[in-house]
Protein backbone atom coordinates (compact mmCIF):
# COMPACT_ATOMS: atom_id res chain seq x y z
CA UNK A 1 0.00 0.00 0.00
CA UNK A 2 3.10 2.27 0.48
CA UNK A 3 4.25 1.55 -2.37
CA UNK A 4 0.51 3.45 -4.06
CA UNK A 5 0.68 6.40 -1.76
CA UNK A 6 4.51 6.83 -2.98
CA UNK A 7 2.97 7.03 -6.57
CA UNK A 8 0.56 9.23 -5.81
CA UNK A 9 2.24 11.86 -4.45
CA UNK A 10 4.90 11.51 -7.28
CA UNK A 11 2.37 11.95 -9.65
CA UNK A 12 0.99 15.20 -7.82
CA UNK A 13 4.57 16.56 -7.54
CA UNK A 14 4.38 16.19 -10.99
CA UNK A 15 1.16 17.96 -11.86
CA UNK A 16 2.02 20.84 -9.32
CA UNK A 17 3.02 24.06 -10.64
CA UNK A 18 6.38 25.47 -9.57
CA UNK A 19 7.12 29.32 -9.72
CA UNK A 20 10.20 29.94 -11.48
CA UNK A 21 10.38 33.73 -10.28
CA UNK A 22 10.20 32.52 -6.60
CA UNK A 23 13.32 29.66 -7.30
CA UNK A 24 13.07 27.90 -3.82
CA UNK A 25 10.33 29.71 -2.61
CA UNK A 26 7.26 28.37 -3.91
CA UNK A 27 4.98 25.88 -3.00
CA UNK A 28 6.10 23.47 -5.51
CA UNK A 29 9.14 23.45 -4.83
CA UNK A 30 8.61 22.46 -0.93
CA UNK A 31 6.27 20.09 -1.51
CA UNK A 32 8.89 17.63 -3.68
CA UNK A 33 11.21 18.18 -1.66
CA UNK A 34 8.87 17.28 1.63
CA UNK A 35 8.07 14.19 -0.38
CA UNK A 36 11.50 13.38 -0.90
CA UNK A 37 12.42 13.57 2.74
CA UNK A 38 9.02 11.90 3.69
CA UNK A 39 9.36 8.67 1.39
CA UNK A 40 13.15 8.49 1.66
CA UNK A 41 13.23 4.89 0.57
CA UNK A 42 10.51 5.18 -2.09
CA UNK A 43 8.30 2.54 -2.68
CA UNK A 44 9.59 0.66 0.24
CA UNK A 45 8.98 3.49 2.79
CA UNK A 46 7.06 2.23 6.19
CA UNK A 47 4.69 5.40 6.90
CA UNK A 48 4.13 5.86 10.65
CA UNK A 49 1.11 7.36 10.02
CA UNK A 50 -0.59 5.94 6.85
CA UNK A 51 -4.49 7.71 7.49
CA UNK A 52 -2.62 11.03 7.96
CA UNK A 53 -0.55 10.60 5.13
CA UNK A 54 -3.91 10.27 3.17
CA UNK A 55 -5.42 12.74 4.64
CA UNK A 56 -2.68 15.25 3.71
CA UNK A 57 -2.35 13.94 0.27
CA UNK A 58 -6.10 14.22 -0.11
CA UNK A 59 -5.60 17.77 1.12
CA UNK A 60 -3.16 19.08 -1.38
CA UNK A 61 -5.14 16.85 -4.13
CA UNK A 62 -7.75 19.07 -3.70
CA UNK A 63 -5.63 22.66 -3.55
CA UNK A 64 -4.00 21.33 -6.86
CA UNK A 65 -7.59 20.76 -9.11
CA UNK A 66 -8.91 24.22 -7.58
CA UNK A 67 -11.57 22.45 -5.75
CA UNK A 68 -12.24 25.95 -3.31
CA UNK A 69 -11.47 27.99 -5.77
CA UNK A 70 -14.37 27.26 -8.17
CA UNK A 71 -16.66 26.44 -5.03
CA UNK A 72 -16.02 30.13 -3.73
CA UNK A 73 -15.55 32.21 -6.79
CA UNK A 74 -14.09 35.67 -6.19
CA UNK A 75 -15.63 38.42 -7.39
CA UNK A 76 -12.34 40.18 -8.60
CA UNK A 77 -9.03 39.11 -8.77
CA UNK A 78 -7.10 41.62 -6.18
CA UNK A 79 -6.94 42.35 -2.75
CA UNK A 80 -8.26 44.33 -0.15
CA UNK A 81 -5.64 46.66 -1.00
CA UNK A 82 -6.70 46.73 -4.50
CA UNK A 83 -3.27 45.12 -6.07
CA UNK A 84 -3.71 43.27 -9.23
CA UNK A 85 -2.98 39.11 -9.27
CA UNK A 86 0.19 40.33 -11.71
CA UNK A 87 1.61 43.35 -9.37
CA UNK A 88 1.32 40.63 -6.51
CA UNK A 89 3.57 37.88 -8.44
CA UNK A 90 6.09 41.00 -9.03
CA UNK A 91 5.96 42.44 -6.30
CA UNK A 92 7.06 38.23 -4.84
CA UNK A 93 9.52 37.28 -7.42
CA UNK A 94 12.84 36.72 -6.72
CA UNK A 95 14.46 39.77 -8.58
CA UNK A 96 12.54 42.07 -6.59
CA UNK A 97 13.08 40.27 -3.44
CA UNK A 98 16.86 40.61 -4.21
CA UNK A 99 16.38 44.40 -4.61
CA UNK A 100 14.50 44.70 -1.99
CA UNK A 101 17.11 42.97 0.47
CA UNK A 102 19.59 45.60 -1.33
CA UNK A 103 17.50 48.06 -0.16
CA UNK A 104 17.24 46.85 3.48
CA UNK A 105 21.22 46.71 3.10
CA UNK A 106 21.95 50.06 2.40
CA UNK A 107 18.99 51.35 4.76
CA UNK A 108 21.01 49.50 7.54
CA UNK A 109 25.02 50.49 6.51
CA UNK A 110 23.57 54.37 6.69
CA UNK A 111 21.86 53.97 10.14
CA UNK A 112 25.07 51.85 11.21
CA UNK A 113 27.72 54.86 9.93
CA UNK A 114 24.66 57.64 11.57
CA UNK A 115 24.90 56.17 14.95
CA UNK A 116 28.24 54.49 15.25
CA UNK A 117 30.95 56.27 17.39
CA UNK A 118 33.56 58.39 15.67
CA UNK A 119 36.78 56.18 14.61
CA UNK A 120 39.62 57.44 17.01
CA UNK A 121 42.09 59.01 14.89
CA UNK A 122 39.12 61.87 14.40
CA UNK A 123 39.79 62.69 18.28
CA UNK A 124 37.38 63.86 21.09
CA UNK A 125 36.16 66.87 20.38
CA UNK A 126 36.26 69.64 22.68
CA UNK A 127 35.11 72.34 23.33
CA UNK A 128 37.32 75.53 22.71
CA UNK A 129 38.89 77.34 25.48
CA UNK A 130 38.49 80.49 26.85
Amino acid sequence: MSATRYRRFLKLCEEWPRDETKKARDLGTFLRQRVASAFREGENTQLADPEKCDQMYESLARINGNVYRQRFPRVRDTSFTGVTVEECRVLLSGSMQQSMDEEKKGLWKSLMERFSSKSPEDGPEKAPEK
